[in-house]
């Protein structure tokens, strides 16, 4: 009963917002539903189970947990963000209506993504989340928002189109074992009946489904939509691109792998997610030294952090998967509040190129100092939680495949070597004139709330946390 609440609390709040004509009251019902939505998710560890199309385990508590949270903060944060869009003329009324509705049925959908049990359900869950993605990357209107919207919706289109022929591949896969109908389709009969597979069939699903999803975890040479998406779309979605929609496909990524790891005729799965996250991690890396816009630049560094935790993934074992999902928690929260930065920072100045935001710590010591500790935070350094997990991923890599250790921190050292070059452009030196609005610090607390956890994560984790993480690895194969 609770699951099926996170999901539709804010498919339903998306309706009513569709009725709501008064702005303010509308963006006090997107919080008010993404903070409803966060503490349902939190109810989940006790509600664990698997039902016809909703499924409760540790992996999907995690995530929706997880995804709830930034849902929730970047609600808070997207409620000023929006008036000064409408107050400088970016968006008008009618606009900013749209952006709550679609906002709120972006976030409702990828939690039915990561809560369904069910394969057609994830699948569809995914398409409606994707197409409300597309549509409110498009709102500002202008040609560049337009064409990355249409280029969101092609590549990540023909993404959803693999997958769907993947999903339906697996489903006659799992025929012969489970028979007909649902329990054919459902994750956790999947998860039991998967070494009875065909291995052929097994193989050609995980291929399609691999490629599909993969598209939409932004794996390099998949991820080609996100820099526009992130550079043309409101910033609060980016906030949200760049952590949890690619986390809803990594989970997908993640029940497809342990299908084929259970089956001892079908292809091992660990290279190939391996292989495409290696590759995401290196082509990102280099790709930053050439970016000149603030939101493209931290959207290939996404796609850098999403290679590396598929690559840990395909490493597998406990203390592989246990260093992954902590990277994908802690890039997730570090990444939010980056972007919140970014978006007060780009109406402060009144653009995105590093040309025009400059010296911030100098002009806005709060703004600048928030977004310096978020570089600092998502280059892997301490105190920062990502040094944990980058070490403990590099650990499993040197453990499993020593010759990979090389090109991983090749990839490390040289994006992390770039942010701390535009660390430099943005926050320090002079500052360049102001063209919009000046930050009240209320609006940074978002961001340092997520910073505060991820210190916590990474240097402090309690001995509960601890062991909840190690239970979402052991349940990964």
């Amino acid at each position: 009963m609770i699951a099926g609440l996170v999901a539709l609390v804010p498919l339903l709040a998306a309706v009513v917002l569709g009725f709501v004509r008064d702005r303010a009251i509308g963006a006090w019902i997107v919080i008010a539903a993404s903070t409803a939505a966060f503490g349902l998710a939190c109810a989940l560890p006790w509600q664990m189970g698997a039902g016809t199309l909703l499924l409760v385990d540790p992996l999907s508590v995690h995530m929706a947990i997880l995804t709830s949270f930034v849902g929730m903060t970047t609600a808070w944060f997207s409620r000023r963000y929006i008036e000064i869009e409408m107050i400088t003329g970016r968006l008008d009324g009618l606009r900013a209506r749209q952006y709550h509705v679609l906002f709120q049925a972006f976030l409702g959908f990828m939690l039915l993504a990561l809560l369904s049990n069910n394969l057609g359900l994830t699948w569809g869950a995914m398409e409606a989340a994707t197409i409300a993605a597309v549509l409110v990357v498009g709102l500002p209107r202008t040609d560049l928002a337009i064409s990355a919207a249409w280029k969101m919706f092609v590549l990540c289109g023909v993404g959803i189109a693999l997958a769907l022929f993947g999903t339906i591949v697996l489903y006659l896969a799992a025929q012969p074992s489970l028979g007909p109908g649902l329990p054919a389709m459902s994750w956790s009969a999947l998860a039991v009946a998967a070494p009875g597979f065909k291995a052929p069939l097994l193989n050609l699903a995980f291929v399609f489904l691999l490629i599909g999803y993969g598209t939409k975890a932004a794996l390099a040479p998949l991820h080609a939509w996100m820099p526009d998406a992130h550079a043309e779309g409101p910033t609060p979605v980016s906030a949200v691109l760049s952590g949890s929609i690619l986390n809803v496909a990594l989970a997908v990524l993640l029940r497809v792998r342990g299908l084929m790891a259970s089956n001892p005729d079908a292809i091992s799965p660990g290279i190939p997610l391996m292989a495409l996250g290696l590759l995401s991690l290196l082509l990102a890396a280099f790709a930053l030294w050439r970016r000149y816009d603030v939101k493209r630049f931290f959207a290939f560094s996404s796609v850098e952090q999403s290679g590396l935790a598929a690559f840990a993934f395909g490493i597998g074992g406990p203390a592989a998967m246990f260093a992954g999902m902590l990277h994908v928690t802690l890039h997730t929260l570090i990444k939010a509040a980056i972007f919140q930065c970014v978006g007060r920072a780009s109406q402060l100045k009144g653009g995105q190129k590093f040309a025009d935001i400059g010296g911030l710590i100098a002009s806005h010591r709060a703004l600048g100092l928030t977004l310096a500790a978020g570089i600092v935070a998502v280059a892997g350094m301490p105190p920062f939680g990502l040094f944990s997990s980058e070490f403990l991923i590099m650990l499993a890599t040197i453990r499993s495949w020593p010759w990979l250790a090389l090109p991983v921190g090749l990839g490390l050292v040289v994006g992390g070597w770039a942010m701390f070059n535009r660390l430099i452009s943005l926050c320090l030196g002079a500052a360049t004139p102001n063209r919009g609005p000046a930050p009240a610090l209320i609006d940074l607390v978002p961001a340092w709330l997520h910073l505060a956890l991820a210190v916590v994560l990474g240097m402090a984790m309690p001995a509960g946390l601890v062991a909840w993480f190690s239970l979402v690895a052991e349940g990964l194969r």
